[in-house]
């Protein structure tokens, strides 16, 4: 039974718009010789499928095989001439012009699709694949579809970023009891998130191979190398130490043979997993077996150092690069030897030991293998090397390594900054607040003619935005669109809207939001919760509301929990509590629970409100739900409410929570309101044995919050006393 068969063909379904992809990358000669038309033998027929395997479309009426035109006037025969002629184009067309008359024999179906996903090279090429497999899925007309077809087309997906789709595809052949094209999965699994998703995919296409008759599996279909690596890469992804060693060991069963990028895939994975000492004995584990290191190798290891904070030992390999030095092994044996006390190691990390396991550190150095040939430092080990400089605030050495590569290039190309380099010395200054120099930057790179793409800008846009200064912003944006003609994405504008927001101009972000859609750029889940917060944040929820219902009936975008959260500020910050409380009580029966970020907004807009029943109410409700993740913006606000409303054993409850989080409460503050709010407050000496009776326990709370704040009170001597205590009291 298949587990995978949980998973519908709603996922077929075409998206608004579909990212482009690189040409295929398949083997085959001719578009003609992909399309053969021919099935292959399924692995079981129709009536042996499971209950859970079961097919989703209905069987046809037509004849399976054979060029037969249809009823409604031979539109196959049309369509499969235009095919043969390798006219794909005209094909589409004729098929776009009559949608009604879809393809109604598996050859001519199987031909178009074919033929559409091997010439999938751009945006508008995709969105013709998604199409014509829309429409047959509609029809109830998948079951058209051959085998070649279908992995040509979930290839197709998976080049162009839209893995969803290739992996709908993929677990659709599997129910229909096909074996898919290895490289038709090897790039799915290559690229779905999140990573389990892809291992998950990766072994279902393992089951299905395990189990088929032998005669029936093409050689085309079984796994290899790069299939391995992809699933290998996606273990490292996601941490999962126990699976990344059962399928390394699995290689050798598909006769699939380890390669360097195998064991740049190792280094990533030990890396993952904390364990330094494996990764500094991975390049002398591959020299060992006869493998060729290649330049990834390298920059894998450089990151790997800098992904544990030891700058030092990623600055020693660079500079052994730099030197041309081929025994790098004897300086990582060095780095092993410091590692190799590690007492306690995850169970599920210790099996990466035997992978990397090579001659003891000790041995003679005489026997450490050499590179085969010198590795110079190109420009993403550098690259990488600076993001550890800008990790560690280290700005002055981003910048030395930036002109250090630009000497280099005269003598080294692959060492000339490319622009992944200049964004991230420009990164690194955004950052640490010099917006001047990040600009001579993006001029310097102009002038070395390396053109800046749209993330370079956003990323100055948003230090120009963060420093508050939206009139620059606004000028480099006009530079960036008129100047260096690049269009400006959703990031872009989303990053003009925060801006907007931090200047406290909700007109700006509105003008931005407009301006985006006129452009027919369609706002993300950010876009929609950016300008709500502009709104919520001048005091105008009524309009926040109008943008979030907007946000509803957008069928692009999913409403999150920030945008309740943020119609839930926006009521709040003018003590609108009724009003802030129903949107939450809508919020849960969207299924949405409240978290932090929630109970935060409303306790301000309790204490706007003057409403401090309400603060108890919610303390209680936060103590139930979310007391781990409670943070001190919501504890300090609950904090100050029970104090200004002299609820002070509450008070104390709450403070008790802020010290055991760590969290240092205000007592200046606290004793400032103490005084000037509450220090006459049990002085009255006419007050009646019955109000008496009634504040006692008020004021051992408030005797006990005095002790805390460290002022005069009943718990030790003073010569200073609010009142006489009562007869019967007991002071302590």
């Amino acid at each position: 039974m298949l587990c995978c068969a949980r998973y519908s063909l709603q996922l077929l379904q075409p998206h608004p718009s579909f990212p482009g992809g690189a040409t295929c990358s398949c083997s085959c000669s001719s578009p003609s010789s992909s399309a053969s038309g021919n099935q292959r033998q399924r692995l079981h027929p129709p009536s042996a499928v499971s209950p859970t395997t079961s097919r989703s479309t209905p069987p046809l009426t037509h004849p399976p095989d054979g060029d037969h035109p249809d009823e409604d006037g031979g539109s196959d025969d049309a369509l499969l001439a235009l095919l043969r002629a390798h006219d794909t184009d005209a094909a589409y067309r004729l098929f776009s012009s009559k949608p009604s008359l879809l393809p109604s024999s598996p050859t001519t179906a199987s031909r178009l699709l074919s033929q559409l996903s091997f010439s999938s090279s751009s945006p508008d090429a995709f969105s013709r694949v998604a199409r014509l497999l829309q429409s047959l899925r509609a029809r109830g007309a998948l079951d058209l579809l051959d085998d070649n077809s279908l992995s040509l087309a979930a290839a197709a997906a998976a080049r162009s970023r839209d893995a969803r789709l290739a992996h709908s595809l993929l677990l659709y052949m599997l129910r229909q009891g096909f074996l898919p094209d290895r490289r038709a999965y090897t790039a799915a699994v290559a690229r779905l998130t999140p990573p389990t998703k892809a291992l998950r995919l990766f072994d279902a296409v393992l089951r299905h191979l395990r189990r088929a008759p032998p005669e029936l599996i093409s050689p085309s279909c079984l796994p290899d190398t790069a299939a391995f690596n992809a699933a290998l890469s996606a273990c490292a992804d996601a941490g999962d130490c126990r699976r990344f060693r059962q399928l390394f060991d699995a290689m050798s069963e598909w006769s699939a043979a380890a390669d360097a990028l195998t064991y740049n895939v190792v280094i990533k994975m030990c890396a993952r997993a904390g364990r330094k000492g494996l990764v500094a004995r991975v390049l002398e584990r591959m020299l060992s077996s006869g493998l060729v290191p290649c330049a990834t190798t390298f920059h894998s290891l450089v990151a790997a150092f800098v992904g544990f904070g030891d700058i030092p030992t990623a600055e020693r390999i660079v500079q052994a690069m730099r030197e041309e030095r081929k025994d790098i092994c004897l300086l990582l044996r060095a780095v092993a030897m410091e590692c190799d006390d590690v007492p306690d190691v995850e169970q599920g990390a210790a099996l990466l030991d035997d992978i990397v396991a090579v001659a003891k550190p000790g041995q003679g150095t005489d026997e450490l293998p050499l590179l085969p040939k010198a590795y110079p430092p190109n420009a993403r080990v550098y690259t990488t090397l600076m993001k550890g400089y800008m990790n560690t605030g280290r700005v002055d050495d981003v910048v030395a390594v930036l002109r250090a590569m630009r000497r280099e290039a005269e003598t080294v190309p692959a060492s000339r900054p490319d622009h992944v380099t200049y964004t991230t010395v420009i990164s690194a200054l955004v950052a640490a607040g010099d917006m001047a120099r990040a600009r001579a930057v993006l001029d310097e790179m102009a002038a070395a003619g390396v053109p800046a793409n749209r993330v370079t800008y956003n990323v100055l846009l948003k230090g120009y935005c963060q420093q508050l200064q939206i009139g620059k912003a606004r000028e480099l944006f006009e530079e960036m669109v008129t100047d260096a003609g690049i269009q400006p994405g959703v990031v872009t504008y989303n990053t003009l809207m925060d801006g907007c927001v931090l200047t406290d101009d909700s007109a700006g972000a509105l003008a931005f939001f407009n301006e985006m859609r006129s452009r027919g750029i369609a706002p993300s889940t950010v876009s929609y919760t950016t300008l709500m917060k502009a709104f919520a944040l001048s005091g105008q929820p009524k309009v926040a509301h109008k943008v979030f219902e907007e946000m509803e009936r957008d069928p692009r975008v999913a409403v999150d929990r920030a945008a309740w959260n943020m119609l839930v500020e926006g009521y709040c910050r003018l003590g609108l509590v009724e009003t802030a409380k129903q949107v939450v009580e809508r919020m849960k029966e969207r299924g949405v629970q409240p978290d932090v970020a929630t109970y935060g907004s409303l306790a301000k807009g309790v204490a706007a409100a003057r409403k401090p029943g309400e603060a108890l109410v919610l303390w209680n409700e936060v103590q139930e739900r979310c007391l781990e993740e409670a943070d001190e913006e919501l504890l300090g606000a609950l904090a100050d409410v029970c104090v200004r409303a002299a609820f002070f054993k509450k008070a104390l409850e709450i403070v008790a929570c802020m010290e055991e989080k760590g969290i240092a409460p205000n007592k200046t503050k606290y004793r400032k309101m103490y005084i000037e709010m509450h220090s006459r407050m049990f002085t009255s000496k006419h007050a009646s044995q019955a109000r008496q009776d009634r504040r006692r326990e008020r004021k051992r709370a408030a005797e006990a919050f005095k002790f805390w704040l460290g002022l005069p009170n009943s718990y030790y001597g003073s010569e200073w006393r609010v009142e006489p205590l009562l007869e019967g009291d007991d002071p302590s």
